[in-house]
């Protein structure tokens, strides 16, 4: 598959969301270009803003097997992972499969589960495979997790650790629709939600294939340089007291390129980068204690970073 073709399907992907998810179109693209990027998503947000519905949506699209998780604080891993079940039949223990068997797994308000629970994601989401009583067992390709959570100052929450939201490659925000969108919303939800029609417009075998495409956009050598620069710049700032790792430089990447392809480019220019630079890398920083009494958010440092480091100047091709 070329990039032509996965800019084609990245648009009417994107224009099926749109049905249900209005007045959002950014929120949609890097949405659409996390999922092609091959990483995970998650939308962070108070509620009622359409997390769910903006995860529902993307899943019922792009195709493939869907399982859903409500996380509630009395989850437990199993009933995330799946557990050994012993067979009367044969006599033997027996492995039933939990939800995130599936190529899309919506889990719905991860952080009200307990850390436990919220811990048997690790590693799914990282190695594509569950590991129950020292048997491992693969999980389906394509895998992509998609995860809601409320802010942390709701009731009822826990935080995620460091290491699960360093798993996601973007973190993006939906926020208040505009009264005019707001309008749009109730008209169209007058008699029907549009989301019961919504279909697939995409299977697995494609959506593996448009996952594959995207890594031949091309990056240029002065672009990596710029990426490790942001990525650096947040490891020595005053303000945080822990930086990017690694995962963030390829998560920067792989979200860059995938924004390129459904922008219609093979190739990555700087405005792929910055749009992506605070989705992909807000999360994964720590910002020191008193800072963050203070109020300042990771976002803003972020943008700061990104502000201070002049972009590379890079032809087209």
């Amino acid at each position: 598959m070329n990039i032509e073709q996965v800019t084609e399907h990245a648009r009417i992907i994107i224009e099926s969301i749109e049905t249900v998810i209005v007045g959002k179109h950014e929120v949609v693209e890097l949405t659409v270009a996390g999922f092609l990027s091959g990483g995970h998503v998650l939308i962070e947000d108070i509620p009622g803003v359409g997390k769910t519905m903006l995860a529902r949506t993307l899943a019922k699209t792009v195709g493939g097997s869907f399982k859903r998780v409500q996380f509630t604080p009395d989850l437990l891993p199993a009933d995330v992972t799946g557990s050994a079940i012993f067979n009367q039949a044969e006599g033997a223990f027996v492995f039933r499969e939990g939800p995130v068997f599936a190529n899309v797994v919506l889990a719905d308000e991860i952080n009200r589960a307990t850390p436990k629970s919220q811990a048997a994601l690790l590693e799914c989401m990282e190695e594509f495979q569950v590991t129950v009583d020292g048997q491992t067992y693969e999980l389906p390709r394509p895998f992509f997790v998609m995860a809601t959570e409320n802010p942390i100052e709701y009731e009822g929450t826990y935080s995620l650790p460091e290491a699960q939201l360093d798993r996601f490659m973007m973190r993006v925000r939906i926020g208040y629709p505009s009264p005019e969108d707001e309008v749009e919303i109730l008209t169209r939800q007058i008699k029907r939600h549009p989301i019961e029609e919504v279909e697939a417009v995409i299977d697995a075998d494609q959506a593996a294939s448009l996952q594959r495409a995207v890594r031949d956009v091309f990056l240029d050598e002065s672009l990596k340089d710029y990426i490790v620069a942001i990525v650096n710049s947040t490891r020595g700032h005053a303000d945080l007291e822990l930086g990017a790792s690694p995962r963030g430089s390829i998560a920067l990447m792989r979200c860059s390129q995938a924004l390129a392809a459904v922008r219609g480019r093979a190739y990555v220019i700087p405005d792929d980068i910055k749009a992506v630079t605070l989705p992909a890398l807000a999360h994964r920083v720590i910002v020191k204690s008193e800072q963050r009494a203070q109020g300042l958010p990771s976002d803003r440092i972020v943008d700061e970073v990104l502000r201070d480091i002049p972009a590379p100047t890079v032809g087209t091709r």
